[in-house]
């Protein structure tokens, strides 16, 4: 089980994984050209003025009005991003099948920004329970996307404490991973790979057109 989940199934989950991406954004490009009002509105300076407020935490008026959800919200998605890919774990298999390797996170590093997605998950999870705004527009797909990103995560951190069985664990820390990155490009976890374009496009909207700022 273990050299089919690590070995012909990572393949397939990236395979997928870029396959789907590349097409999800092939798809929305071609269809935005369609469109009469998306790219004859798009601005290269208000696109970019609008990513770079937008990725500076408190630098808009949302995030001020939203200190704790921001501050949860911006050390989640760091975490989320960047623990996977400098895992010393990962780089060590990375070198080990395809002799590519990079710089590395200190381990007690990586832990805690482990702990730190899991407590995202939670908070995220406790937002959509007891805020009404959100409870309002939640349904049971949310929860899951909420496992799905959740588990990896979680199992990798019981995995490296070793505090249940290593090698079932190990295989579910696996499988987990590859489930995430075969639902990256199908469900709303692919807002990772349309958030350039959409911040582009409501920069563009509010700049070029209302001559107003979406900040």
């Amino acid at each position: 089980m273990y050299e089919f989940v690590s070995g012909p199934l990572v393949w397939i989950a990236f395979i997928i994984f870029i396959g789907g991406s590349l097409y999800r954004i092939y798809y929305m490009l071609s269809n935005s050209k369609k469109e009469t009002v998306v790219f004859p509105h798009m601005s290269l300076e208000h696109s970019l003025a609008s990513l770079v407020h937008w990725v500076i935490p408190f630098n808009n008026q949302y995030m001020r009005k939203r200190p704790i959800f921001t501050i949860v919200s911006f050390a989640f998605h760091i975490c989320l991003v960047f623990t996977p890919i400098f895992l010393l774990a990962h780089v060590i298999l990375l070198d080990e099948s395809w002799n590519i390797s990079w710089w590395s996170l200190p381990e007690g590093v990586a832990d805690w920004m482990t702990i730190i997605v899991i407590a995202g998950c939670i908070f995220f999870l406790y937002r959509r329970l007891t805020d009404p705004v959100v409870k309002n527009v939640t349904d049971g797909s949310d929860y899951l996307l909420l496992a799905i990103t959740a588990l990896p995560f979680i199992t990798g951190f019981i995995a490296y404490h070793q505090l249940f069985a290593y090698k079932t664990i190990l295989i579910v820390h696996i499988l987990a991973g590859e489930i995430m990155l075969i639902a990256i490009p199908f469900t709303r976890l692919s807002h990772m790979l349309f958030f350039v374009f959409t911040r582009a496009y409501f920069g563009s909207e509010q700049g070029h057109v209302k001559h107003s700022k979406d900040w």
